[in-house]
């Protein structure tokens, strides 16, 4: 059994992508090709954003977005505690500090209460300016942006979406990546929508922000290539990628993000009186990133995890440590509000296989495997 089959996901879609393959082959034009910016554009509608701009993967989307924002020294940069190190990761690469924030128990996401407490106590301090909230779609649902956007407007601070797990999810009928002022995806292979290598993008209406977005992506180029007019980085997306993620979109939006929500209907129905299941709040819709129950304890969460691994079952902790407790952020003042409920989530969080092809007799070991470790 596969946590997320790639592989099955390929010989479904094996003569489509081959020939996508084998066009960008035979043209040759592995850089930049055609493929890009028609992938752009379907990107961009079917999100429904005015400007799509790809790059080389997910955590250059988030440093492209700061880039564009000139967020640097000084700088207070609110990101949940609970998420991948990228999310922090980014603005202390840029020199601003990341201030960590608390999740909600129910959702995974960020807390809106939390939000605002660590933003009053920045404020407090008068040390660091705040100027950018990081939300993150974790495991594929988006975040609560009507809270969060209200809190964002009263505080002036700026909204950067970081959809590498929510690309697909909405709100009502509102796509995720297009919440922020700046969002952002991954394509990651095991992300929702996966190229076969590494692969991002930013999305965004205004347009002031996407002509530096293209410009920063590719050397800060201004006319031409050799027409340099930032300080820019090297973050394409390349063809070849590009034409995969061609195929794979118009089957994420045909039968794939369907597929899955079904597969977690299943879960939920079947394991709720067992586990603590993932919760949807109403007129929100996942695109199953991932699918998380919570157990009791740490050591439950382990044994079942081990229960799980001696019947073939593959499973994942995401996430086994709070950002703030990594080694890197050590000696950084990061942490100005409580951050209890991630700590407990770190402790009981456990990630089953889930994906669009995953057969029925899959999922019903999975289950049983659940139900008998639990009576």
């Amino acid at each position: 059994m596969q946590f997320r089959d790639l592989q099955k996901q390929y010989q479904v879609l094996k003569t489509n992508i081959d020939d996508a393959v084998h066009q960008v082959l035979a043209t040759g034009n592995f850089i930049s090709g055609s493929q890009v910016t028609e992938l752009e554009m379907q990107l961009a509608d079917y999100i429904g954003t005015k400007h799509c701009i790809t790059c080389a993967n997910g955590t250059d989307a988030l440093s492209l977005a700061l880039m564009t924002w000139n967020i640097g020294k000084g700088d207070a940069v609110f990101v949940p505690d609970f998420t991948f190190f990228a999310s922090g990761e980014t603005p202390a690469y840029r020199g601003a500090v990341p201030v960590f924030v608390d999740v909600e128990e129910d959702t995974f996401n960020i807390s809106a209460e939390s939000l605002e407490q660590a933003i009053l106590q920045v404020k407090k301090e008068g040390r660091l300016v705040p100027r950018v909230i990081i939300t993150v779609d974790l495991f594929g649902q988006p975040a609560d942006y009507p809270a969060i956007s209200k809190i964002a407007e009263k505080y002036h601070l700026l909204i950067l979406e970081d959809g590498a797990q929510g690309f697909g999810g909405r709100i009502g009928e509102r796509m995720g990546c297009s919440f922020g002022d700046i969002s952002t995806t991954s394509f990651f292979p095991a992300k929702p929508l996966g190229c076969y290598g590494d692969g991002g993008a930013v999305f965004t209406d205004n347009d002031e922000w996407a002509a530096l977005l293209r410009s920063y992506r590719i050397h800060g180029k201004g006319m031409d290539k050799y027409d340099n007019v930032h300080i820019g980085i090297n973050s394409r997306l390349d063809t070849l990628q590009a034409a995969i993620l061609q195929v794979k979109l118009k089957a994420f939006r045909e039968s794939e993000l369907r597929d899955v929500n079904q597969a977690a209907e299943r879960y939920s129905c079947q394991l709720s009186e067992y586990v603590r299941v993932p919760f949807i709040k109403e007129g929100f819709y996942s695109s199953w990133a991932q699918y998380s129950i919570l157990l009791d304890s740490e050591e439950e969460r382990d044994g079942l995890q081990a229960d799980l691994k001696g019947k073939g079952i593959p499973s994942m902790i995401y996430y086994p440590k709070p950002m703030s407790r990594q080694t890197a952020f050590q000696g950084m003042d990061c942490v100005k509000v409580d951050l209890s409920i991630t700590e407990r989530l770190c402790r009981r969080v456990l990630a089953l296989p889930i994906h669009p092809y995953m057969e029925l007799k899959e999922q019903n070991m999975v289950i049983n495997c659940i139900k008998e470790f639990k009576l």
